[in-house]
Order: C-alpha cells, then structure tokens, then sequence
C-alpha cells in the first residue's frame, strides 16, 4: 500500500479509478466544504473516510504539504507494452507520447508528468530499470497528473518498434540535431524521446530513432533539464496541431 498525501492527489486517483483505497484520513478542523468533492466521491466509490487528529497525519506524511488529507491506497499500476499499443490503436486523434530515459531526480520527474498531461501527451513511457521512485515524491510535483496520466514502463526497445511498423514515429530529442523541432511535423502520430541529464539518449534508442530534432537555443548555452526540455518540445507540438 502507499501513503497518498493532498487533496489534489487523493481526489485524482480517486477519479482515475486505478488504485484500490484501503482509507482516507482528514485531519480534524478542515473545513468539510474545502473537502466536500473529495468527500462526495469518496461516498461514491464507498471509500471510507476517518477524521483524525493531525499528528497521526504528520507521522504518515513525508511532510507537511499535505493539507490535511491523506490517503492509504494501493500502488498505481503500470501500463504494459501491450496496453500500451491498445490504448495507441485505439486513440481518435494522432498519438503524442513521451519517452524518458534517465530521469534521476523524483521531483523533477513530477514535474514532468504536469506538464505532459497539460500539454496533450496521451502516455509517459519509462524504462523498466530506470523506475526507482518514490511514488509520493513524483506525486506531489505533479499536481494530480501522475494519477491520470498512463504511464508505461517498457523493458527494451521492442515496444518503441511495434509502435513504430504501427505507424509512429520515433524522434531523438538531441544538442546539436540538424533539424530543429519546427522543421518536422509533430502532428503526426510520434514518440518524443528525451534524454537524462547525465547520459542523454541511448545508444539503444538512438539506433531506431526515424529522426534526430533539437531545440533551438543561443549559442554556447547551459543544458536544459529533462523536464524543461520535455515541456517545450511537448509545447510544439500542440501549437502544430493546433494549427491544422
């Protein structure tokens, strides 16, 4: 089971309906209309729900943000390779996903998924072995994405093929690309694949990535983060659809 602290975060997994909740926990002297949509869905998917006193919240809690509502809950489930491609095949608009390899830091990886789900992205795909996170940690950066959001962890470079011969295209987001993210279409059904901080790309991914794209900066700049780098090629791509 896993602590789930906030009201954003408890009301999304709540309506995404992907996790299996054991409880949720109020701190005595909220105010029940602050929390009156979390109690109504609560009611509706027969969730119980305890008033307690706020240091049983604090000896939970990774910290003090929490607002006065926690929740005990089971993980959120992964997205299989194969639900993967289902939830593709059966999009009615062109595919927008996003693949990270290397994301190191949980906070930043929130940020991430906030800004993929409020820029259109449709999933989040990570590497199996890259998933080593503090679920609480990502889930409060991200503002409730990190529930509604699919995220897949794939083992290898199998699942980027399949939905490659499916139609999708693979692009290597890279310093130094020859092409920038406004000289190909993004409208398309596509993968956007950024690399970590420290290590950038895969030699795996890069070997069947259709085209390398870089974002265009001044001369001689700092790096981007991930999550910074993420946000403004997910950005270009909705302006592109947008377009049409």
């Amino acid at each position: 089971m896993e602590i789930l602290e906030g009201r954003l975060s408890v009301l999304a997994a709540l309506g995404a309906f992907h996790r299996r909740f054991e409880v949720i926990l109020i701190a005595h002297g909220t105010h029940e209309e602050k929390v009156a949509d979390l109690l109504a869905l609560a009611a509706t998917r027969a969730v119980p729900v305890k008033w307690v006193e706020r240091e049983q919240l604090a000896s939970m809690t990774h910290g003090s943000t929490h607002g006065g509502v926690v929740a005990v809950a089971s993980a959120k489930p992964r997205a299989t390779a194969e639900e993967l491609l289902y939830l593709v095949q059966n999009l009615l608009e062109p595919a927008l996903l996003l693949l990270l390899e290397g994301a190191d830091d949980a906070r930043n990886l929130g940020f991430t998924l906030r800004s993929a789900e409020a820029l259109g992205a449709h999933a989040v795909l990570i590497k199996k072995h890259l998933w080593d996170f503090d679920a609480t940690e990502i889930a409060r950066p991200a503002s409730g994405a990190y529930e509604r959001l699919p995220l897949a962890q794939i083992e290898d470079v199998s699942a980027l093929q399949q939905l490659q011969r499916g139609g999708v295209r693979l692009y290597g987001c890279i310093a130094g690309a020859r092409r920038t993210m406004y000289e190909v279409n993004l409208a398309e059904p596509c993968i956007l694949a950024i690399g970590g901080e420290k290590r950038g790309l895969s030699g795996a991914v890069r070997q069947i990535c259709d085209q390398f794209i870089t974002i265009p900066t001044r001369p001689e700049p700092s790096s981007l983060s991930l999550s910074h780098a993420a946000a403004i090629v997910l950005a270009e791509a909705m302006r592109q659809r947008r377009s049409l």
